[in-house]
């Protein structure tokens, strides 16, 4: 009893002569962007920032859907629906710094054989954003999926997660797999996953230097917002994605709060982490991963199996982060196939 509670105590020692060195450089890796960007580009680009009062034309293309406002759990949430409302729901979840509109390519895909539904979650784009880091909880952003299937009229979907979305989809199948009848998840791994390979190397630990900066009061606003939402364009312009595509992003974090409750989710999970031991995941599962992601290691999308009893995992080689928008044509038949042998 006694060597195993100094071997927990060793471990968490560690931890920390880890974590230490690790929070120092984020924050100087943040500071000395702001500091950069404040010499070689002025203060005049760092804090200029345009008015965006309506949407981009691209977001309200009827291909798309129709907009509408659901109320979830005393919030209203800004919700695209598209397809036939007796056909199989197909659940999009969005993520960093993104909105409804980063599936805009899976729902013309998908929207003859499915329910699609793209929504902004809590605190993004045009739904509520309550105020407190509290609110942005994993257990807050699972709970308003299952409510919002409920509210749809549904008992079970297809859910399809990408980033921040991948992260609250993971928690959210294992907690109602009776609400899942398959999951699609693109570059995010799953969170045991996830904690394996942050502690078996320095390099997703340097990759996730975002994570602790974003953790500061203020500076990370001014960082994400700085020459009108230019890390925008910079991390999303790839592929086929059009500068007014660019706009719909800057339109949706630019509406007033909005970068501060986005940010609210990572330091949300700091604070109010839920468990990364969760249920093995029983539904058919398909992991999507572009391996060139500069945010997520490709170990990521190893050894998931454990994690699953049902799983196909599709690497698409030099794909980005975004993957869903930079190579949507690949994703689309990746997941068609999925969908038909399942």
């Amino acid at each position: 009893m006694q060597s195993t509670s100094m071997a927990n105590l060793i471990r968490k020692a560690i931890g920390v002569f880890i974590l230490i060195p690790f929070a120092i450089y984020s924050v100087c890796k943040g500071i000395s962007l702001l500091v950069l960007s404040l010499i070689f580009r002025g203060r005049a680009w760092m804090f200029q920032k345009k008015e965006r009062t309506a949407r981009p034309s691209c977001m309200n293309d009827p291909n798309l859907g129709t907009h509408k406002t659901v109320r979830v759990k005393g919030l209203n949430l800004h919700v695209v629906v598209s397809g036939n409302p007796h056909h199989p729901l197909m659940l999009f979840l969005h993520g960093f710094p993104e909105c409804w509109y980063s599936w805009r390519h899976q729902i013309r895909a998908f929207n003859k054989d499915y329910y699609c539904v793209s929504f902004d979650m809590r605190g993004v784009g045009e739904s509520d954003a309550p105020l407190g880091v509290k609110n942005y909880g994993m257990a807050e952003l699972v709970g308003d999926v299952s409510e919002l299937i409920k509210v749809l009229g549904y008992t079970s979907c297809v859910i399809v997660g990408h980033d921040w979305g991948g992260a609250v989809a993971w928690q959210f199948v294992a907690r109602y797999p009776d609400l899942v009848e398959k999951f699609i998840n693109m570059n995010v791994p799953h969170p045991g996953r996830f904690t394996e390979v942050m502690k078996s190397g320095i390099a997703q630990l340097l990759m996730s230097w975002y994570i602790m900066f974003f953790q500061l009061p203020y500076l990370p606003e001014i960082l994400v917002s700085m020459g009108d939402f230019s890390m925008i364009k910079s991390a999303c312009k790839k592929g086929p994605t059009t500068d007014e595509d660019v706009e719909a992003f800057k339109y949706s974090m630019s509406r007033p709060g909005r970068a501060t409750s986005f940010l609210n989710y990572y330091r949300a999970a700091v604070r109010y982490p839920l468990s990364a031991r969760i249920d093995k995941i029983e539904c058919p599962t398909l992991l999507i991963w572009g391996t060139g992601d500069f945010a997520l290691h490709t170990d990521n999308s190893y050894g998931t199996e454990k994690y699953c009893n049902d799983l196909k995992v599709e690497r698409i080689e030099g794909g980005d982060h975004f993957i869903q928008q930079e190579r949507p044509n690949e994703v689309n038949e990746i997941m068609r196939k999925f969908l038909s042998e399942h």
